[in-house]
């Protein structure tokens, strides 16, 4: 960060909405920038009354919410669907959307293509796309293009198998001088931040005096401009891997399961819906309704009679 952290204020219904600018002055007064991922409408409504900054449409949705084992299945029209429902739950953090797998690479007309699809059909205010290399000049082109775009170094799940699996990065001299390299290309590029995924602390230290973008940090030190977690690592209500740096604040999922078995419960013993779950009906009305039916074999139905 630019100078020592301050504790912002707490959030309020009459926030204005984020933008760049406004991220960048975060960055300058040393500011943290608070980023989640979302995936839903209620996901995104949770953000947004929590007060964070920026909301990632994360390509983790991939295995959170449809399934996947990673995240390279995923599809853009999966990911737009996705994007349209987070954008009718915010009003005021900043959103980017992940560009998946092989929606961006094969060209620059490509990955302009794509951005614009999630700009004008899911309303983002940003995309962001992982590594250097060719997602460099890619990301030139949709900056171009006058779409921002967020870049991500690091552990890049997209190309995890390359990277020997999922596991830090830049813990080598030379790894970490390519992972500096990406954000400094991907900096030069145009893009208005970067995420730094699983490098060592020390390693983002070093890169950070270089950067002059919005830096979000994950599983990256406390020196970055911001930290970002998924959501429902955060929340404790994914099963699947959890790395390192996911801390977890709630075990959501575990409060989830108790509901839901509470409810099967109630249901088999007979004891929901009780009178209290149900509606009534005026008994003339009641009356009026019995007279234009034909009673059951060997039941007479009375005057007033509940069913």
């Amino acid at each position: 960060m630019s100078t020592a952290p301050k504790t912002p204020d707490t959030p309020t219904d009459d926030r204005l909405p984020v933008t760049l600018p406004a991220l960048a002055d975060k960055r300058e007064r040393g500011e943290p920038i608070v980023m989640v991922t979302a995936y839903d409408f209620p996901s995104a409504q949770v953000a947004e009354a929590a007060g964070v900054d920026m909301v990632l449409v994360g390509d983790s949705g991939a295995m959170t919410v449809l399934g996947y084992d990673s995240t390279v299945p995923v599809s853009v029209d999966e990911m737009v669907v996705l994007a349209r429902a987070v954008r009718r739950g915010l009003k005021t953090p900043f959103l980017v959307a992940d560009l998946p797998f092989g929606s961006y690479e094969a060209s620059d007309a490509q990955a302009i293509a794509t951005a614009q699809r999630f700009v004008k059909e899911a309303g983002v205010d940003a995309i962001k796309l992982e590594r250097g290399g060719v997602a460099v000049q890619r990301a030139r082109a949709i900056v171009d293009a006058g779409i921002p775009v967020q870049g991500h170094v690091g552990l890049t799940p997209q190309t995890a198998t390359a990277l020997g699996g999922y596991r830090a990065q830049g813990r080598t001299a030379q790894r970490a001088l390519d992972v500096t390299r990406d954000a400094l290309d991907l900096q030069d590029a145009g893009c208005f931040s970067i995420v730094f995924e699983a490098i060592p602390a020390a390693v983002a230290d070093t890169i950070m005096e270089r950067m002059e973008v919005p830096v979000i940090g994950i599983g990256a030190g406390a020196s970055t401009d911001g930290q970002v977690l998924v959501f429902h690592d955060l929340l404790g209500i994914y099963d699947g891997h959890s790395p390192r740096f996911a801390k977890r604040f709630a075990s959501v999922k575990d409060e989830m399961v108790a509901g839901v078995r509470a409810y099967a419960q109630e249901v088999r013993a007979g004891t929901f819906p009780a009178a209290e779950h149900t509606y009534s009906i005026d008994p003339d009305e009641l009356e009026r309704y019995r007279a234009t039916l034909v009673p059951p074999a060997g039941i007479a139905w009375g005057p007033g009679e509940e069913m």
